[in-house]
């Protein structure tokens, strides 16, 4: 079982069409969207769901009103300055402050500080993780709620859950659409994996977030290719990519054309490859081989 995880320096350069294509192209796999800040992967895999659980990625505080004696240590000692009197509808000041779960950041210095005891400190549903059924096997996926954090602890669940069902069921391959940038979510996504592939773009802003990328797979010591999408556009700028990862021990795995037939394809709910056996689906089964030769 080898885990493959496909990720990129910045958002918007084609690293989920890649993996959709992948999840057509590999033989006995899992899929897991481990992209949970903006997972997107279900709009072009249409996965059907078949197991949902909540995910708590910490814990928030809570003011139990009847026990409050409104002293405001919570307030002083509140770095995140999340906790407040409301303002009533009549235009009054409450008798007891709120906590803000907006402002909150679950560490748990007011529960500490209240010699009232009246603050609980319950785990907190960040999201939800999902275990689907797609065209293409199975697939581990989640929504993290609006401006929720431990995004990177939710990564590990899903990556956890998804070699899980690979050991089941024998599966060849974990594909992995991982997040943009070299953040948290990242880290997460790629540590112990067995190959990462950098899906980059031919601009000045592609080129730069490579190498911030390569910096971060070689601190982690795993084998790193690069895929340049969109390689057409600018080939000048292409080739200085593949020149520069070549001198950071980052091989090419290939290059894919622009063709408007990957947002058909998305529209349509399907991966490029199975919407045409064009150049470009060319393009992207060539990656693919050079992919899995490298493992």
């Amino acid at each position: 079982m080898k885990e493959i995880v496909v990720i990129s320096g910045k958002g918007g350069t084609g690293k989920t069409s890649i993996v959709a294509s992948f999840a057509a192209l590999a033989g006995k796999k899992v899929l897991a969207d481990c992209d949970v800040d903006a997972a997107d992967l279900h709009l072009v895999l249409n996965p059907v769901i078949e197991h949902r659980e909540d995910f708590s990625g910490g814990k928030k505080a809570m003011i139990l009103e009847n026990e409050c004696l409104s002293c405001n240590r919570c307030i002083e000692e509140c770095r995140f300055d999340a906790i407040h009197y409301p303002v009533l509808n009549n235009g009054e000041i409450a008798d007891t402050p709120q906590i803000n779960p907006i402002f909150c950041e679950g560490c748990g210095v007011c529960m500490r500080v209240c010699p009232a005891e009246a603050i609980s400190f319950e785990p907190a549903v960040n999201g939800e993780m999902y275990i689907s059924s797609t065209n293409h096997g199975p697939m581990v996926h989640a929504r993290l709620g609006m401006a929720e954090g431990n995004s990177g602890k939710l990564v590990t669940q899903i990556r956890q859950e998804a070699r899980s069902i690979a050991e089941r069921e024998r599966l060849d391959y974990i594909i992995i659409d991982g997040s943009p940038g070299i953040g948290c979510p990242v880290i997460a996504s790629i540590t112990g994996a067995d190959l990462v592939l950098v899906v980059t773009e031919p601009t000045l802003s592609g080129r730069h977030d490579l190498l911030r990328v390569s910096e971060l797979t070689a601190h982690f010591q795993i084998p790193t290719i690069v895929c340049v999408n969109k390689w057409d556009l600018n080939p000048e700028v292409a080739e200085q990519i593949e020149a520069e990862a070549k001198e950071c021990g980052i091989k090419a795995a290939g290059r894919v054309r622009y063709d408007n037939a990957i947002t058909k394809a998305q529209i349509m709910k399907i991966s490029v490859v199975e919407y045409t056996d064009g150049a470009v689906s060319e393009d992207i089964r060539q990656v693919w081989k050079n992919t899995i030769s490298r493992l």
